[in-house]
């Protein structure tokens, strides 16, 4: 009897441990992507800004500087309360708007947009394959910080509040080449082609299972969901938002990457910037999804924990 009281217990207390890990309201609002329609502008770009019970963190920052300052005006979305953001890889295309974001919030709140989550490796030195440095990413360290922000980097994943969580790099299980190859990267072995080490997403644990956001997925969709389950929470996942460069996979590859999603239980999905619009008809078509769960995701696109999704009126 003694015994069974104990396990009783563990029990009892394992699962208020687990309710109180899990987000119980998730709101992502996409900022940038190449489709718009009633407001905003569009751009080969991510940012969304993501709230999960009352954190607001502003993920990714968009290309061209003014892109997601203006969508954001338009929205009325208000980033002046905003402290964190997270950067999710090196490219400009989801960098490019950090510095005049930051420029126009401190105004108001100095402490605004002043924190960047990064992973290890987004400030390795890169050259073109033709020799030619790219210095993009150096130079907007120097300016964050020169206007008071602080950059953190994760090489592994990380809890920032309960139920929320940073995977940091993601190894590479499968084969998914989803970058260019015309990048090299600075390792201790030498120059080599970049596959963006530092590639990570957010992953929000919630009692339907987990939200994934990601900026383009460049260490693979399969390899970063296998990741968030295996590391952060076993669980079913429920919604993948933002970009995840299918949009060059050819069927084979679709097909393959749509019955791993099956068996991850992906229950919505909001593709959105390098997904690309065949892709994600056809990840809806082979994991049986519909309209209400499966959609190309434009700026002002609304994925909340507990509704259908709200992808733009042009994307419905």
């Amino acid at each position: 009897m003694r015994v069974l009281f104990s396990a009783c217990l563990v029990a009892v207390i394992s699962a208020v441990v687990l309710s109180a890990e899990q987000a119980r309201s998730v709101r992502v609002e996409v900022l940038s992507t190449m489709l718009t329609a009633d407001e905003g502008v569009g751009e080969w770009g991510f940012s969304a800004v993501v709230d999960v019970d009352g954190h607001r963190i502003l993920f990714d920052t968009g290309d061209r500087p003014e892109t997601v300052l203006n969508n954001a005006k338009e929205l009325h979305v208000d980033l002046t309360n905003i402290t964190d953001v997270i950067l999710s890889h090196n490219h400009r295309d989801h960098t490019g708007g950090l510095m005049t974001l930051r420029r126009a919030v401190m105004q108001k709140n100095p402490s605004a947009l002043s924190r960047a989550y990064v992973g290890k490796g987004i400030f390795d030195a890169r050259r073109s394959d033709q020799g030619k440095p790219i210095e993009f990413m150096a130079a907007t360290r120097r300016e964050f910080e020169a206007s008071g922000g602080h950059f953190t980097e994760y090489d592994h994943p990380t809890q920032l509040w309960p139920g929320v969580w940073l995977t940091g790099p993601v190894p590479r299980k499968y084969p998914e080449h989803n970058w260019s190859g015309h990048v090299q990267i600075q390792t201790n072995d030498g120059w080599k082609e970049d596959n963006l080490p530092e590639d990570m997403s957010l992953v929000i644990e919630t009692a339907q299972g987990l939200v994934v956001v990601s900026g383009c997925g460049h260490a693979g969709i399969i390899n970063t969901l296998e990741y968030a389950r295996n590391s952060i929470r076993n669980a079913p996942v429920h919604a993948a938002v933002g970009g995840f460069h299918l949009y060059q996979l050819d069927d084979e590859k679709l097909s393959w990457t749509a019955s791993k999603l099956r068996e991850f239980g992906l229950q919505n999905f909001l593709g959105a910037h390098c997904t690309g619009i065949e892709a994600t008809y056809r990840i809806r078509q082979l994991c049986s999804l519909s309209r209400r769960t499966c959609s190309v995701g434009a700026v002002g696109a609304i994925f909340e924990l507990g509704k259908p999704l709200d992808p733009g009126s042009i994307a419905r």
